[in-house]
């Protein structure tokens, strides 16, 4: 009975994964502001009308009620974060809010359905970090003083980045990780990347001269080795894409994007030729059948799940994702495509995208520099580790570690994801009031004729 509840109800989660990732893209076409409210509306619609039916089809396999307590948990925390947001911030962007709810809400089925401790969790540093960055869009309008802070961003970056090395611990072959007691770790890269954009943004917020450049060349150089250090492999590349798209972007100059991409060959044939793990994982992805019973056995298992899950899915709680090793965090996209099917996963994408996309609009909206720059850090920072998460469990590249914003497990990446959101809500409301200032500054001016009359 609970198989044909889950195998039916997959159809409808299936439809409502591809409605809400259609109208990602829908939301962008021109309309008037109350045909955009009325499809944020429907677009919130359909993201509660899946979490019901997902912890409907839990709660049947279980029959736990501390599943209910948990859904009716997450459906006031995901109420009142929208509540506050169009009330307290009536500039801010709705679109990125309802995203933001969406992906977490994503997670939290899955981890439910993988490790119900995990999903608690993961829960409730979700709400509380939500209920914290609340203040960062005002900070953000306020604070314009944050571009003069540039040595102080990369200073503390690469200290806290380095203290891994003095109290840090190892967690599958990384040293990248902060024991805090209890069970709870906390991991430095994550958070040090925000540090780490903004750095970048303020040095590069006027036209930068050679000496400006080599300084922030020197001092990103200095993240990535430490990155490397650390076997934090997946960290380090994305640091390493950021600097080189934000050098690209402030100067508009070919060279740094293609000498960057020569550059990351070229380390990335070092790395191969130094690092053993390195060789390992490069093996790994090239022919994981070779070595399925060792280090190719996580990639297999990855490829064999996605393979079951077919076009529509086994249905929720119908697969065997928990054979995939590590699966609620590095591999969970694809216990996702198994039991919610390769048309959900490739919906799934299509939102991350439209993510993406979003984040590029506010970086062309907005007017300051050091605000356009740090959108457009935060845009590259976000899709790059989406395509590495998912390029990794799919064999399309090798795998580096690194997690799936919002859905993976991980206190340190939700956290840190929740507050580049907020940061861009931050800049998007910033991006809006300028709007409105330049149209009353044109309003302001008198047309032809009304200048002919003054001359």
């Amino acid at each position: 009975m609970v198989s044909l509840i889950s195998t039916g109800s997959n159809y409808i989660i299936v439809i409502m994964g591809v409605i809400y990732a259609i109208t990602c893209f829908t939301v962008f076409l021109p309309s008037t502001e109350k045909r955009q409210v009325k499809r944020m509306d429907r677009q919130e619609l359909f993201m509660f009308v899946f979490h019901f039916i997902c912890y409907g089809v839990l709660f049947a396999k279980t029959l736990d009620t501390k599943i209910i307590f948990l859904y009716l948990a997450q459906v006031v925390f995901f109420k009142m974060l929208i509540f506050v947001y169009s009330r307290v911030y009536v500039d801010c962007s709705r679109i990125l809010t309802n995203h933001t709810c969406f992906l977490l809400l994503i997670g939290f089925v899955m981890l439910t359905r993988l490790s119900f401790d995990k999903a608690v969790k993961q829960f409730i540093i979700a709400a509380a970090t939500s209920l914290i960055v609340l203040f960062i869009p005002y900070f953000m309008e306020k604070a314009v003083w944050l571009k003069k802070l540039k040595w102080i961003y990369g200073l503390l970056g690469l200290i806290f980045l380095s203290s891994v090395f003095v109290i840090g611990t190892s967690q599958n072959g990384a040293t990248n990780w902060i024991s805090l007691g209890h069970g709870i770790a906390l991991q430095p890269s994550e958070f040090v990347k925000i540090s780490f954009v903004f750095f970048i943004a303020a040095m590069l917020t006027k036209a930068p001269n050679f000496k400006t450049m080599l300084l922030t060349s020197i001092f990103a150089a200095c993240h990535v080795i430490i990155l490397i250090g650390e076997k934090d492999l997946g960290g380090a590349l994305i640091y390493f894409v950021v600097y080189v798209f934000l050098c690209y972007v402030a100067t508009g100059r070919g060279i740094y994007l293609f000498g960057g991409i020569g550059a990351g060959t070229l380390a990335a044939k070092l790395a191969y030729m130094l690092f053993a793990h390195v060789r390992v994982r490069f093996i790994a992805w090239k022919d994981p059948w070779s070595v399925i019973e060792g280090s190719g056995y996580q990639i297999t298992q990855s490829l064999f799940a996605i393979a079951a899950g077919s076009w529509l899915g086994k249905g929720l709680t119908q697969g065997r994702p928990n054979d995939i090793p590590i699966v609620e965090s590095d591999f969970i996209f694809s216990a996702i495509t198994e039991e919610f099917g390769i048309l959900f996963a490739i919906c799934l994408i299509l939102i991350y995208l439209g993510v993406f996309i979003h984040f590029l609009k506010i970086a062309m909206d907005v007017r300051g520099r050091f605000y356009k720059l740090l959108a457009y850090g935060f845009s590259i920072c976000f899709i790059f580790q989406v395509f590495l998460t998912i390029g990794g469990v799919t064999k399309f590249i090798p795998s580096t570690g690194v997690t799936l914003p919002l859905i993976s497990y991980g206190g340190s990446s939700v956290a840190s994801t929740l507050i580049i959101f907020a940061v861009m809500q931050g800049i998007f409301i910033i991006a809006y009031k300028e709007d409105d200032e330049n149209e009353e500054e044109q309003a302001g001016q008198p047309d032809e004729s009304d200048r002919k009359k003054y001359d």
